[in-house]
């Protein structure tokens, strides 16, 4: 059986936030087959810089240049291997990210939900939905670690964070 290799970000905020990815995650994008991005990259150049390693599909968030706004849409609807996934960044006003991001699909029937903004990662079922936040893997705020999130398809969905303590 077949597995798709997917590679999450979020919050990735360069670079500002940081000059380059981390090594560990740049070490990832050798082997993932699709990269999914849910928004504050800030700039043009991490869009055209991960197209090098595989194809990428991905949201604007809040802090995004006018450029990113033009080129990516404020949500998504991906339907890989018969499952379907929404993306979206989750800002707003009112309410709590998550609830916002939940919102962005009500009325679609989703078998998941990838968002960002809050940079803190999340991984939970909510009425039979997997919620995944990957957090941020060059701006932690006040988590622990740096972090971004896996996802591989086979006949279900695996999803997983990575943590790791410096962004170099």
């Amino acid at each position: 059986m077949m597995v798709i290799k997917i590679l999450i970000l979020s919050d990735t905020h360069m670079p500002k936030k940081a000059k380059q990815l981390p090594d560990i995650l740049l070490n990832k994008l050798l082997s993932c087959d699709l990269i999914i991005h849910a928004g504050d990259w800030q700039g043009v150049e991490l869009y055209d810089e991960l197209k090098q390693y595989a194809p990428v599909e991905g949201v604007y968030g809040n802090t995004d240049s006018d450029e990113l706004c033009s080129i990516l849409k404020k949500r998504i609807l991906l339907e890989i291997e018969g499952f379907k996934i929404g993306v979206v960044h989750g800002h707003g006003k009112g309410k709590t990210t998550e609830k916002r991001s939940i919102e962005a699909f009500d009325n679609e029937n989703v078998d998941a939900i990838i968002f960002g903004h809050s940079h803190i990662p999340i991984k939970k079922l909510h009425n039979g939905i997997i919620l995944f936040n990957p957090g941020s893997p060059t701006d932690k705020r006040r988590q622990p670690n740096y972090s971004f999130g896996t996802l591989e398809i086979s006949d279900e969905m695996t999803f997983n964070h990575i943590y790791f303590d410096s962004k170099e």
